[in-house]
């Protein structure tokens, strides 16, 4: 590649930010390159978003097939193979690869592997520099008209707890267990050691979750927290919370992990096959030469205004090293009005309380806006509506009938303020609220939408009803 080539965009960092804003800026005329040390597609395409999901469809294929009784359904015998589930779990990354580097291909993006990092601008040039580390050690300068960071993050750990990637893992290391443990103690009941404690589970093995905090799931409404930690319970996964592991109490005796965490006065002794650490993610913003360029970091993240713009005008930063929300389907978001600031298009501003989250446990978790308590801290006058799903046909067809739908709504102006919602494909179905958010509808203009019957989307209408004391099967 010619290192005197000069672009209009590059982005550094090619996971679910880079590389859709990339395509994106290409369509729309730009000259784009992505910078990308490993593979583009990033965290979630290669050690998160994707390869979980996919052995959570296998453990619920297998969890389904154990329960396929109760159908009339005789499977006397069902077992399964990891390796195969994890075969599987490649295949389906490799093709979103490939794909990604097909629609890079197709739209003129250049793809340039190494590790990037930023270099001050000469004082005689308006374009920002990029010195490239390729893999055979050679280093190349890149030169750009403007940057977008999207480097991503990582797993953290607790201090004095050290990863060794066999005993103690993160969510990265335990993508390859092959095979599966008997036992797991999940530290963190968040999404991502949520979602592990609901797959590994349902494959068998005996999982124990210890969360420092009063609730799993503490960032959703308290009723759906509330009911996931009953579902969880009743599924005989050991749910611990308002406990503190004691890092320097771990210990590894004859192929068992021992550890120690405070639980009150109590001191809670706990001993598993492997520890799994899920207790958040740390951004990537080390060694990528944010000190060369007036770029202003707070509390670990990438300060930027609502255009994505950092304190130097000339470089953005979108997805989990700004902290905002870390999705992915936000960092893809944001890259695309990153790009459109870039080309003067002024796009509006993000509003991240109409952006949808997902939780893939089994019973789904789905949610946007603000709980009820966040509504009522912030002084709104609010009115909720709720349905159990034991109360939906299409949930009794399905056997599925754990959930709830909740939707929290000013009581004055019946704008939507927040759903909640807990049960089978509420990762598919929050996305009509998203749009009545969006769109500014009210409670009551979701509840007259007619719905097609049975569906669990029927749950969402009565919901909506609920909202005014006037839901029917409720």
């Amino acid at each position: 590649m010619n290192s005197n080539n000069i672009y209009d965009l590059v982005f550094l960092g090619g996971g679910p930010g880079g590389y859709v804003g990339a395509i994106h800026a290409a369509q729309i005329g730009l000259k784009v390159a992505v910078i990308e040390k490993d593979k583009v597609g990033g965290v979630c395409l290669h050690r998160g978003c994707i390869p979980t999901k996919a052995l959570l469809r296998s453990a619920e294929i297998y969890r389904n097939t154990l329960e396929a009784v109760q159908f009339g359904i005789h499977t006397e015998g069902a077992s399964y193979d990891f390796s195969k589930v994890q075969s599987r779990k490649q295949k389906v990354v490799d093709q979103l690869h490939h794909g990604i580097e097909f629609l890079f291909k197709k739209n003129n993006v250049t793809l340039i592997h190494g590790y990037g990092e930023i270099l001050a601008k000469p004082n005689d040039s308006d374009l920002q520099q990029l010195q490239v580390e390729m893999e055979s050690g050679e280093k190349i300068v890149v030169k750009t008209k403007k940057i977008i960071i999207g480097t991503g993050s990582r797993p953290k750990s607790l201090p004095g707890l050290t990863v060794d990637g066999e005993f103690i893992m993160t969510s990265d290391e335990a993508l390859e267990m092959n095979p599966l443990p008997k036992s797991v103690i999940i530290i963190g009941g968040g999404v991502i050691g949520m979602e592990w404690a609901s797959m590994l589970h349902d494959f068998g093995v005996e999982v124990t979750v210890i969360e420092f905090l009063p609730r799993i799931l503490p960032l959703e409404d308290e009723e759906i927290s509330k009911e996931m930690t009953r579902v969880m319970k009743k599924r005989k996964i050991k749910i611990y919370t308002n406990s503190a592991v004691l890092p320097e109490s771990v210990r590894i005796i004859d192929n068992q992990v021992e550890l120690n965490a405070k639980n009150g006065e109590k001191i809670l002794h706990f001993s598993s096959e492997k520890i799994l650490v899920s207790v958040g993610r740390q951004a990537n913003i080390e060694r990528i030469g944010l000190e060369h360029v007036n770029v202003e970091v707070e509390k670990g993240l990438i300060k930027v205004n609502e255009a994505f713009q950092t304190t130097n005008p000339d470089i953005y930063a979108v997805g989990d090293v700004i902290g905002r929300l870390q999705l992915a389907h936000v960092a893809s978001h944001e890259a695309i009005l990153a790009v459109d600031h870039i080309a003067g298009k002024n796009p509006d501003p993000i509003d991240y309380l109409a952006i949808p989250r997902a939780t893939f446990t089994s019973p789904e978790v789905a949610s946007l806006g603000l709980t009820e308590l966040e509504a009522r801290d912030k002084g709104y006058e609010v009115k909720v509506g709720k349905f159990q799903l034991r109360g939906n046909g299409k949930a009794l067809i399905h056997g599925e009938v754990d959930g709830v739908i909740k939707i929290v709504a000013d009581k004055i102006t019946g704008e939507i303020l927040g759903v909640h919602m807990m049960g089978p494909h509420v990762t598919d179905m929050i996305t009509e609220t998203a749009v009545a958010k969006v769109i500014g509808a009210t409670a009551s203009q979701v509840a007259y939408t007619v719905h097609p019957h049975p569906t669990l989307s029927e749950a969402i209408m009565e919901a909506g009803h609920d909202v005014n004391d006037e839901a029917i099967h409720a």
